[in-house]
């Protein structure tokens, strides 16, 4: 599975590189994470790839730093390097704590691959994980891309695992007499993600059958096809219409949104185009309840806004009456404004 998704030689034939590229695992010190370091350290022994990780410490746990520390050393001990620990601190802008967390550690991430200059940065996320986003996204009432769930290879990222089961990681690290970290989160059952892995996934388990885990899976890769082409024609159409202000480098703090363009566009890319136009703010992705109100201020109903969407971002009407500086007067649109 490392192996096909990252492009490396199957047959037992290697091909050692002078300057291999450098492949990250991200790793939490869990199972799933560490069987994927070690499964992935083997690859570094052909000369194909040179392997390294980075613990990313959320300082959400008590000894959280102890937690890094143990997991680099035993990630050392496996042979990668180089072997990064990075603490941070969250940032909660009304999306939750693990929103919170994940944008931190993907930032995190990021980070860590620039300075190194890695090719790919592997996450050890399994079918299961895979099955409990599927469920936690009809839960939420959400689009097809969070039913799409995770995919296996997107821009930087890769999750070679997304076809192994969460038990066959912790059999793995047996194998290997590797001493996994057992995230206590993973226990609190005020986490709804951890209500769906005990609860619902083994109620629908004993009610559908055991296959539903891999059902669900294969649901978010069918979805995922679908979801990709949305996106590209959403992302052409915003590159269309889109007025991203300032436009000389720095950080966007404004885009501009033609209402009677945005309005003819189908419903599915509308929505899209309103919520990249969130994430180019550097916003979260939006909820869909939050879409629906800044479309809702299209139908030139009510309030003008603000509505605020998640992160510092809001979005409200500019009518043809108001005198614009960009476009001068005359001239309606929907405006998506980050604060500072």
């Amino acid at each position: 599975m490392v192996a096909e998704l990252l492009g490396l030689s199957t047959t037992g034939k290697h091909h050692p590189l002078e300057h291999p590229p450098l492949l990250l695992v991200g790793c939490s010190g869990g199972p799933d994470s560490l069987a994927l370091a070690a499964v992935t350290a083997f690859f570094a022994t052909r000369g194909e790839v040179r392997v390294g990780a980075v613990v990313v410490d959320h300082q959400m746990q008590p000894d959280s730093a102890g937690v890094a520390a143990r997991t680099a050393e035993q990630l050392r001990g496996l042979g990668l390097d180089p072997v990064q620990v990075r603490t941070v601190d969250l940032e909660h802008d009304g999306g939750g704590p693990e929103a919170a967390a994940r944008s931190a550690r993907f930032g995190a991430l990021d980070a860590a691959a620039r300075e190194l200059g890695a090719a790919t940065v592997l996450l050890g996320h399994t079918m299961d994980d895979q099955a409990e986003s599927v469920l936690l996204g009809l839960a939420r009432g959400s689009g097809t891309r969070s039913l799409a769930g995770m995919r296996a290879r997107r821009g930087l990222y890769a999750r070679p695992f997304l076809k192994l089961r969460r038990d066959e990681t912790l059999a793995i690290c047996r194998a290997l007499e590797l001493e996994p970290w057992h995230d206590p989160a993973n226990s609190d059952g005020s986490y709804l993600r951890v209500r769906v892995r005990h609860n619902v996934l083994p109620f629908l388990a004993a009610e559908l059958g055991p296959a539903v885990t891999e059902s669900l899976a294969r649901s978010a890769a069918i979805l995922g096809h679908d979801a990709d082409l949305l996106d590209e024609l959403a992302d052409a159409e915003f590159g269309r219409i889109a007025q991203v202000l300032p436009a000389d480098g720095a950080d966007p703090m404004e885009v501009s949104l033609p209402e009677e363009t945005l309005r003819g566009l189908a419903p599915a890319l509308r929505m899209r185009v309103l919520a990249k136009s969130v994430v180019v703010l550097g916003g979260l992705q939006p909820s869909q309840e939050r879409l629906g109100a800044a479309e809702a201020l299209l139908e030139r109903k009510g309030s003008a806004g603000p509505v605020q969407m998640a992160g510092k971002v809001s979005a409200y009407r500019i009518s043809r009456r108001q005198a614009v500086p960009q476009e001068g007067t005359g001239y309606g649109k929907l405006v998506l404004r980050r604060s500072v």
